[in-house]
C-alpha cells in the first residue's frame, strides 16, 4: 500500500517527501487537504511548509482541513502518522500529539543543519537507528520550539517519547546544542504509531544534499508500515 502526503494550500516540503519515500522503496501519493477518504492508504506524511499561511498559529487552520478527520481515524487504526515541521505543528494543535511550537528563543528563522542525538529507538521514527546515534539534519523553522505544561513533559519524559534530541556533533545535549529553545532540547515526540519531528529527515537523504541521515529516520517510518492494517 502507499503512504498519503497531505498538501495544504502553502506545503511546500510535500514533493521532497514523495521523493524521499519513493527512493527509499516507498510509494507515496500526494493527497489534498480537502479530500474525506485515505481508506487506500496504509500511512502518513504531514509534510513542511506553512499551511494556510500560518495564520492565528501554526496549523491552528489545518487541523480543521476535511482530511484530519481520516488523519485522526488512520491514527486511531494503528498506521504510522508523521508530521515534518509545519506538520508535527498540525499534529500538536489537533490534538494528537501533546505540546504546541512556539516561535525559537532567539526570534529569527533558523535555516542550518543542525545535529540530533537518538535517545530511543521505540518510535516510527527511530526503528532502524541506534540509541546514541548523532544525526546531520536540516533545520528550517521559526516556531519551532517545543513546550508543554509541566504534567505533559513529565509524562512524556517518563515514557520515554523523546526519541530525538537536539545534540552537539559528538551527542551532547546542553543548551549550547539547542538551537531554538525547546524545552529539554526536544526534537521529536512520539506516542505510539504517532510521531512529529521539526528537522527535516526529507531533505538529508543523499550525500550530495550534504548529509544522509535523515535515510535511518524514513526507513524506520517504512518498517512501521508492514504489520499495519487499515
Amino acid at each position: 500500500m502507499t503512504t498519503a502526503v497531505v498538501v495544504f494550500p502553502g506545503s511546500n516540503c510535500e514533493h521532497d517527501v514523495v521523493y524521499a519515500l519513493e527512493t527509499l522503496g516507498g510509494s507515496a501519493d500526494l493527497v489534498w487537504h480537502r479530500d474525506t477518504d485515505l481508506s487506500g492508504y496504509d500511512s502518513v506524511v504531514l509534510p513542511g511548509g506553512f499551511a494556510h499561511g500560518d495564520y492565528l498559529r501554526t496549523g491552528a487552520i489545518a487541523r480543521f482541513s476535511p482530511v484530519m478527520a481520516e488523519v485522526n481515524r488512520l491514527a486511531a487504526a494503528g498506521a504510522p502518522v508523521l508530521g515534518i515541521c509545519n506538520g508535527f505543528q498540525v499534529l500538536c494543535e489537533a490534538g494528537l500529539l501533546p505540546g504546541v511550537l512556539l516561535q525559537n528563543r532567539d526570534l529569527k528563522f533558523i535555516c542550518r543543519p543542525i545535529h540530533l542525538v537518538v535517545e530511543s529507538t521505540d518510535s516510527i521514527l527511530t526503528r532502524a537507528a541506534k540509541v546514541g546515534d548523532v544525526l546531520e539534519i536540516p533545520l528550517n523553522s521559526y516556531e519551532g520550539n517545543y513546550t508543554a505544561s509541566a504534567d505533559e513533559i513529565a509524562s512524556i519524559e517518563a515514557d520515554g517519547h523523546v526519541p530525538l534530541r537536539y545534540s552537539s556533533s559528538t551527542g551532547t545535549v546542553d543548551e549550547g546544542s539547542n538551537p531554538n529553545g525547546s524545552t529539554n532540547n526536544i526534537a521529536a515526540v512520539s506516542q505510539g504509531n504517532v510521531a512529529g519531528i521539526m528537522p527535516h529527515p526529507e531533505r538529508a537523504i543523499e550525500k550530495i544534499l550534504g548529509s544522509a541521515d535523515g535515510r535511518v529516520l524514513l526507513e524506520s517510518f517504512l518498517q512501521s508500515k508492514v504489520a499495519t492494517v487499515v
